[in-house]
């Protein structure tokens, strides 16, 4: 599914970078709800677990929803121009109007950005809480507070993210900063010579020209034209390894995106992925694998073993290597083969573990 950034008639004069200390602070607060699938954070999130107060990690577990996969629009800048301290991004959330804040927060709870506010014809409270009833308890009930009193739900919303950020995440926004600030110049250079193409750098991202947009692959659909308003490139540590789009009419859009830390390995590639995972569609070349884990072995070697000719052997290697599965290298006239571990680790540990079988 895509979300499309149409890029305009100057796209250039419209895109910045800033940092963004409230949108990392609800990366990080993601992170702690789904640790499993942010493995950069893991430093953070045990800290936090050992030393944090536990009713403010069950109060974060409340407001969890707000931050998944689908994070609520004002948890990110709010407003263009350069960067706003963490006190004045929470600020900007107190002065939305009202029916926006709550339109914001539907969308976020149901987790589409086509969620009609209640009150729309068609779409009655009743209908909103018995949607948000399947998806989940914890949904159900954040959307019985905010239409029970969307002004206390705002306030009570607000001082947890206070509380949040004085207990939790004062020294991490200190220890990233020069890092991402870092980042926001490097962007701004290649800005400079891309233009809006330097989109394209993000994961999943590809520019299309016909009409001048750029695609990423999501888990939803979207749709946002830079024509009147600006885009803002956001940094953040804790997002690592997705990508967050943002728009809401009349607001910025907003792209927070992952910034390695030392030590991070590239990302492969989502093409990459598949290549490896079709590589293996075939229980031959999972075979060989397993052979390839404990040994270096040549072509003629690995046919005699599987009692095939090397011409067939040969085929299946180069589907292995194409994948980027298996490495080489020579003894002398004879070209050994070995299978890639951490190719094989960046499709999951279980796949490695039972090829070690």
């Amino acid at each position: 599914m895509p979300v499309v950034i149409d890029l305009g008639p100057a796209p250039e004069e419209r895109i910045a970078g800033r940092l963004s200390p409230l949108a990392e602070l609800c990366a990080c607060l993601h992170a702690l709800d789904e640790p499993r699938h942010h493995p950069a954070s893991r430093r953070w999130v045990g800290a936090v677990l050992q030393g944090a107060d536990e009713r403010l990690l069950a109060r974060a577990a409340q407001w969890a929803p707000l931050w998944g996969a689908f994070r609520a629009r004002y948890l990110l800048p709010l407003t263009p121009g350069p960067e706003r301290s963490l006190e004045e991004e929470l600020a900007d959330i107190g002065e939305l109007p009202e029916a926006t804040f709550t339109a914001m927060t539907e969308q976020a709870l149901i987790g589409q950005n086509s969620h009609q506010p209640t009150g729309v014809p068609g779409n009655t409270p009743e209908r909103f809480l018995g949607r948000l009833r399947q998806m989940s308890d914890g949904r159900f009930a954040l959307g019985v507070r905010l239409l029970a009193g969307p002004a206390a739900f705002r306030e009570d919303l607000t001082d947890f993210l206070h509380a949040a950020a004085d207990e939790l995440f004062e020294g991490e926004w200190a220890r990233l900063r020069r890092a991402l600030e870092a980042d926001v110049r490097m962007r701004f250079q290649k800005h400079r010579l891309d233009g809006a193409r330097a989109l394209a750098d993000f994961p999943t991202a590809r520019v299309e020209d016909d009409p001048p947009r750029v695609v990423f692959d999501k888990l939803y659909n979207g749709r946002a034209s830079l024509a009147d308003v600006p885009c803002l490139l956001v940094p953040s540590r804790h997002i690592n390894p997705h990508v967050a789009i943002k728009h809401y009419p009349g607001y910025p859009v907003v792209v927070q995106y992952p910034v390695r830390g030392d030590g991070d390995g590239e990302p492969p590639a989502m093409d990459e992925v598949l290549r490896r995972v079709r590589a293996l569609d075939e229980p031959l070349r999972v075979r060989v694998c397993r052979v390839l884990l404990r040994q270096s072995m040549t072509t003629t070697e690995l046919a005699s073993h599987f009692d095939t000719t090397p011409p067939q052997m040969s085929r299946h290697l180069r589907k292995l290597r194409e994948a980027g599965m298996v490495h080489t290298h020579r003894q002398g006239a004879r070209v050994h083969y070995q299978l890639d571990e951490e190719a094989v680790r960046t499709l999951g540990v279980d796949l490695l573990s039972a090829l070690r079988r």
